[in-house]
């Protein structure tokens, strides 16, 4: 891999933003102000709304000194208030993921949520943290620090959660997500980025011939709802298998071929933890443009989506449409619906404990 170098000239001459326009982004949600933030550093620029917490734009140099945009998102505020269903770029809480049937217990408390997703709650219920204004703070160029007091009974969640999520930019190339929370009732917590991307950049096509690696040799296979079962399955002799890197498409077929459901990968895997630190969870390659993307994190699990539910319905800020599998997700998490699987790691938080977790999507190319 190599990092890309470029005269002032070809840098000025890169492209900003596709079709973004700052005053597109102003708004007034629940009586809060609502805007565009830029985050900047040499080769990497990336546009940030504080509604949803969302990153709207990522811009990295591929393999020829020219900016793309890998980041799938939409061209205004209104166009994500239509459609927050997409969860497009969006912090996603309390709890990403799904959680069965709407119902889990805490020391012999049950709660209940809201089902948005068939018989399921998904990434928080109707109104997650992809649909509320965050206060936010531009500490410098490439910081931006957003934070969030959802309350007791929101969604259906116990206690009074301050939530502080720090979005940053680094010199060498990486976006740092870094999640903090703490609570005032027991409660669970499960926060994650859903940035949808294309390494080819939004509005390039298929992501089928981008190459994934995955750095996991078990997966937590799910049921039709797409809730896991509870076993964590070897990935050896299975298409679920990205321990050596193979491009998305190669076995997608055989995905529902093997007893699985769903349209594609919607999968958990279960990283290795054989690493101190940052664990690397996963690297992909786009096939054209050669930006190369490493997922580096801390916690035990990512999600693999891969475009399976887009249809066409959304304008993208290119004013391209969300086709099917035009991109895919890596989702740094717990597991799937861990309050009702007790051998999966917890996700309750108590009070006087303090939620941090930290992820980093790394850029290069080769």
């Amino acid at each position: 891999m190599k990092q890309v170098c470029k005269s002032k000239t070809e840098t000025q001459q890169a492209p900003l933003a596709s079709n973004i326009k700052d005053g597109d982004f102003n708004a007034t949600i629940d009586g809060k102000s609502v805007k565009l933030y830029w985050l900047r550093r040499e080769d990497l620029k990336m546009a940030m709304t504080n509604y949803g917490g969302r990153i709207i734009s990522l811009f990295v140099q591929d393999k020829n000194g020219n900016a793309i945009d890998v980041n799938i998102g939409r061209g205004s505020i209104k166009e994500y208030i239509e459609s927050p269903e997409a969860y497009f770029g969006a912090t996603i809480g309390r709890v990403g993921n799904r959680i069965a049937n709407g119902r889990f217990a805490i020391n012999g408390n049950e709660y209940n949520l809201p089902n948005n997703d068939n018989r399921n709650t998904l990434h928080g219920g109707y109104k997650g943290f992809q649909d509320v204004v965050w206060d936010a703070e531009q500490i410098n160029g490439h910081t931006l620090i957003l934070t969030y007091t959802s309350p007791d009974m929101e969604e259906g969640f116990p206690g009074n959660l301050q939530a502080k999520v720090t979005y940053s930019l680094t010199e060498d190339n990486a976006v740092t997500i870094e999640y903090e929370a703490t609570t005032d009732k027991p409660t669970v917590v499960n926060l994650t980025n859903h940035a949808y991307f294309n390494l080819n950049g939004e509005g390039s096509g298929t992501i089928l011939n981008h190459k994934l690696q995955i750095n996991a040799d078990r997966f937590t296979p799910v049921d039709s709802a797409l809730i896991p079962t509870g076993e964590l399955r070897e990935v050896a002799s299975t298409p679920f298998d990205f321990r050596k890197p193979h491009t998305i498409g190669e076995r997608i077929k055989a995905v529902n071929e093997q007893l699985e459901f769903g349209k594609g990968y919607d999968h958990n895997y279960v990283l290795n933890s054989d690493e101190i630190g940052l664990l690397r969870a996963a690297k992909v390659v786009g096939d054209k443009s050669g930006v190369v993307m490493e997922v580096f994190t801390e916690e035990p699990g990512i999600q693999f989506y891969s475009g399976n539910f887009m249809t066409s319905k959304n304008t993208l800020k290119s004013g391209a449409k969300d086709d099917f599998r035009t991109a895919f997700c890596l989702e740094t998490q717990h597991f799937p619906d861990t309050p009702n699987q007790p051998e999966f790691p917890s996700i309750q938080l108590n009070p006087g404990a303090t939620y941090h977790t930290v992820t980093e999507y790394r850029f290069s190319v080769e």
